[in-house]
């Protein structure tokens, strides 16, 4: 998911901090002295850019504390990202020197991340979520130098963000360092969160390398140029009914038997003390179907069914033809005898949004209200529609909220790029905010500093409340059971069959 929206943000809800500059901080490394800048009338913010979490990484090695620096060290500039493919996957950007924190206060900080390794000859994998841990135990260990609280650490991300910030709740390397987290359109429990065959694509990028495939492989990937093995690890944009995009997504984490003891769905119990947010937008599928079967985005070009069976075949092909039937038969159950164009469309993306996101979202909410202790649980679906629909526009006019479509608005781009946005987007960005930052604050998104427009019900094991996120949202937006007919095919229907086809 490196080029489809990774974000992984360190939320720190500071303490309000007396006076108009921290000037220099004291951490375990050394001093370090921001920039204070001037928000409004007696309004001032302290921000700390590019302060390192740990020494500059190894590749393919875990993450090493800073062996510090003498003096005070200026904090005012970004440091470079981390290694990464541009969005096109034509180049890269970044640099390998990347593991450094930027803090804001009173607001949040952020942290870089490097790609995850892959299952390499003497290397475990993980290294991106180790990363993140070690950036997270910094902040546990130092914020409260900045004004800030260790015991109230809120972790939120996106995408292979959310499916980071997932992890980062069940491995127990975390116990007791984060209070509360929220996953957004990525869950640990995604078909492509955790890559089941690492040796397969390591070879295939050292092959694509010039590198050996045997017991000398990770010596040379270690000393193959940064820029040329990032670009080696390009995904294919080339997508089918048969071979859908989704398969491709393989820089993900591995079960290592050290940050992921288990499978994922095994170590909710260390996450029952936290409070925990997860969601995805009602068309989160969308940027992945319109590759697999481009025609749901042409409005002058029908959809055949038989795209409908053939992406319901590769999603559901353990199961053969019994997977395919029942899957068939409930996703065209309502369909009538003459489906309509726009209907075939969406029930595409439908397929593609319950499949990748939406069902494995509502499974990890499940077992972690299951699990939990302390731990409170919340559900939400994102549904303002994308700007990008309608005539004249790329997108049909049917569209809803596509992938990453929630992050302008939880960021507030409405509010600090007016013009390109109408009231209602300024509207639901207000609501996202105040439902984040209040769940941050208390761990009750409905309790805090900000006003809310419709009480968020806690997600149970008897009761999967969840809340409709949308400008126009009232009580009527506060529901249950999401999408009950279609959860209850993927998690009890679809594994009861018997297996046909392995790899």
């Amino acid at each position: 998911m490196a080029n489809l929206g990774i974000l992984v943000a360190v939320a720190l809800f500071l303490e309000t901090v007396s006076g108009a500059s921290l000037g220099v901080v004291e951490t375990e490394g050394g001093k370090v002295e921001g920039e204070n800048i001037r928000l409004g009338f007696r309004r001032h913010m302290d921000v700390f850019r590019g302060v390192p979490f740990a020494d500059i990484p190894g590749r393919f090695q875990k993450p090493k504390p800073h062996p510090g620096w003498d003096g005070v060290m200026k904090t005012t500039e970004f440091k470079k990202r981390c290694l990464q493919l541009n969005l096109l996957m034509t180049d890269t950007r970044g640099s390998e020197d990347c593991l450094y924190l930027n803090i804001w206060v009173p607001h949040f900080g952020s942290v870089a991340r490097r790609q995850q390794g892959q299952d390499f000859p003497s290397s475990s994998g993980n290294y991106g979520l180790w990363d993140q841990q070690a950036a997270i135990a910094w902040v546990h260990r130092n914020i409260r130098s900045f004004g800030g609280d260790p015991d109230n650490i809120t972790i939120f991300g996106e995408s292979a963000g959310g499916a980071s910030v997932s992890f980062q709740t069940l491995t127990p390397h975390n116990k007791g360092l984060i209070r509360r987290a929220i996953s957004q359109s990525g869950v640990a429990l995604c078909p492509w969160a955790v890559n089941r065959n690492p040796r397969r694509f390591a070879e295939e990028v050292a092959l694509k390398v010039a590198c050996p495939t045997d017991e000398r492989m990770a010596a040379c990937l270690k000393m193959t140029d940064p820029v040329r093995l990032t670009l080696a690890g390009t995904l294919s944009l080339a997508g089918s009914p048969d071979h859908p995009l989704v398969d491709n997504l393989v820089l993900s984490p591995v079960i290592d038997g050290d940050f992921l003891p288990d499978e994922p769905y095994n170590l909710f119990h260390n996450a029952a003390d936290i409070d925990y947010i997860a969601g995805v937008n009602d068309m989160d599928g969308h940027i992945f179907t319109g590759v697999d079967v481009p025609s749901v985005n042409t409005p002058l070009v029908d959809t055949p069914v038989e795209d409908v069976k053939r992406l319901l075949a590769s999603y559901t092909k353990d199961k053969g033809k019994p997977g395919l039937d029942n899957a068939y038969y409930v996703y065209t159950a309502t369909w009538g005898s003459k489906p309509s164009g726009e209907t075939i469309k969406k029930t595409i993306v439908d397929i593609g949004t319950d499949y990748i996101f939406l069902v494995p979202t509502q499974s990890a909410l499940y077992l972690h209200a299951s699990a939990a202790r302390t731990g409170r649980t919340y559900s939400y679906v994102f549904s303002q529609p994308n700007r990008m629909g309608g005539i004249g526009r790329p997108y049909p006019g049917w569209m809803g909220a596509d992938h990453a479509d929630d992050l302008q608005y939880v960021f507030g781009k409405p509010f600090t790029t007016p013009l390109g946005y109408w009231p209602r987007h300024r509207d639901v960005s207000g609501y996202m905010i105040a439902y984040w930052t209040n769940f941050a604050r208390t761990g009750d998104p409905n309790k805090g500093e900000s006003s809310v427009p419709v009480t968020w019900q806690r997600f149970t094991s008897s009761e999967h409340q969840y809340l409709e996120i949308n400008s126009n949202m009232d009580k009527n937006y506060a529901s249950e059971r999401l999408r009950l007919r279609y959860v209850h095919f993927w998690t009890s229907v679809l594994p009861s069959l018997p297996t046909v086809v392995s790899e």
